[in-house]
């Protein structure tokens, strides 16, 4: 079995990769059958030479891999007919502008695994890079805090080695005695955590986080039944949350009465309620002035977050009484990181996470005739046509 790490093509170039030098050697060394062959690259954050150096081949010889693995939508021009790829193709929300690629797969008869769909047999993901989302989310919200007040400088994410080294900097600054707030319990709301702790920042009870004044910055993490509650007022669970999102309402507001930076790590599902609206940001009790928005849902359940920012441009202002887009400096402008490819900003981080989940996962399967299913429930395409799974696609594909 042979696997090919493809160059990564898309514009803008995205330095991460799936498998390192180290896990491409520990690929060949568990599993006697496999090879891998790392196409040549001179954007990816591991040099070729640290593969060779590995005695890894390196070499442009992809039309000789069985399975060739990147990380972003390669273009249609670029795709190697009759071959398994995996990678984000951004498809299976239906979304427009990737149409065409899907159509590719089916034309080219390609066998196609997204590792968005990378997913255990109750569904959970199993290969993701949230954690850094929040790793860097985070790190750029109080980079973001700084620029808007004027009150320190922090450098870009992207100009800095790793996680300690990004959290070293957070420990530099002087944070005034605001009120964090952070949402999410899963990987992107714990990527993010790690920072708020790693800072030393003092974690408070939701009760006192609503109620007392503190003379040091403090945070409190919530999750899902903190800022949505039953409309019938009826006891419930996370469960049914996610299972029955309308029969739900936003108890957002309480804490937007007392939050100054609000990070934004939680998943958010089609039909639950917005956390804020654009009519609760012009409220005068309306106090968040600074939102850094890791899970960046366009026009969704956070109403200031009106467009994603770049990794270049990474922060607007959102003016609450023109619903538009004004100079973050104002003073009633909220300040918005919305960065929607975060992990890009810590490239070695990132591969390095997201290749032992893929080694323990995914590269198994292969060998063990996926016995749990992986591969099967990752599979879009196969023989030319949609599988079972995926056949919802069929009137996206068909341009219905």
């Amino acid at each position: 079995m042979k696997f090919g790490i493809i160059k990564e093509r898309k514009s803008p170039p995205d330095r991460r990769v799936v498998l390192s030098p180290e896990a491409c050697k520990k690929v060949e060394t568990t599993f006697s059958n496999a090879k891998i062959v790392v196409e040549p690259s001179d954007i990816r954050v591991y040099k070729d030479s640290e593969y060779t150096d590995k005695d890894i081949t390196v070499a442009s010889q992809m039309q000789n891999c069985d399975v060739l693995i990147g990380v972003k939508e390669v273009p249609i021009d670029a795709l190697l007919p009759n071959k398994k790829y995996f990678f984000f193709s951004h498809t299976i929300k239906k979304q427009p502008y990737n149409r065409n690629l899907l159509k590719a797969f089916l034309e080219k008869n390609i066998e196609f695994y997204d590792h968005e769909v990378i997913v255990n047999a109750k569904g959970a993901r199993l290969v993701a890079f949230g954690r850094y989302a929040g790793i860097v989310g985070a790190y750029n919200g109080f980079r973001a805090y700084g620029l808007k007040y004027g009150s320190y400088a922090l450098p870009k994410a992207e100009t800095v080695k790793d996680q300690p080294a990004l959290i070293a900097e957070l420990k530099k600054i002087q944070l005034p005695n605001i009120k964090i707030l952070l949402t999410g319990k899963g990987r992107v709301g714990n990527g993010a955590k790690e920072m708020l702790d790693g800072m030393g920042l003092q974690k408070v009870t939701l009760k006192a986080y609503l109620e007392e004044e503190f003379n040091t910055p403090v945070y409190c993490q919530i999750d899902a039944l903190e800022y949505n509650k039953r409309k019938d007022g009826e006891r419930s669970s996370k469960q049914e949350f996610f299972d029955k999102p309308s029969e739900y309402k936003s108890n957002f507001f309480r804490f937007a009465k007392v939050t100054d930076f609000y990070i934004a790590g939680h998943f958010y599902g089609d039909g639950a309620p917005y956390l804020f609206t654009k009519e609760d940001a012009k409220h005068p009790d309306f106090k968040i002035r600074v939102v850094a928005d890791v899970s960046c849902d366009i026009d969704g359940p956070v109403a200031s977050t009106i467009k994603a920012s770049t990794i270049a441009d990474p922060v607007y202002g959102y003016d609450p009484e023109t619903e538009k887009e004004t100079d973050y400096k104002n003073p009633n402008a909220i300040a918005v990181m919305a960065v929607d490819n975060l992990p890009c900003e810590l490239p070695r981080d990132a591969s390095v996470g997201f290749g032992e989940s893929f080694i323990k996962h995914v590269i198994p399967a292969f060998f063990n005739n996926d016995k749990d299913g992986v591969l099967e429930r990752a599979r879009m395409t196969k023989d030319g046509k949609l599988t079972p799974r995926f056949s919802y696609l069929q009137d996206y594909v068909d341009g219905k």
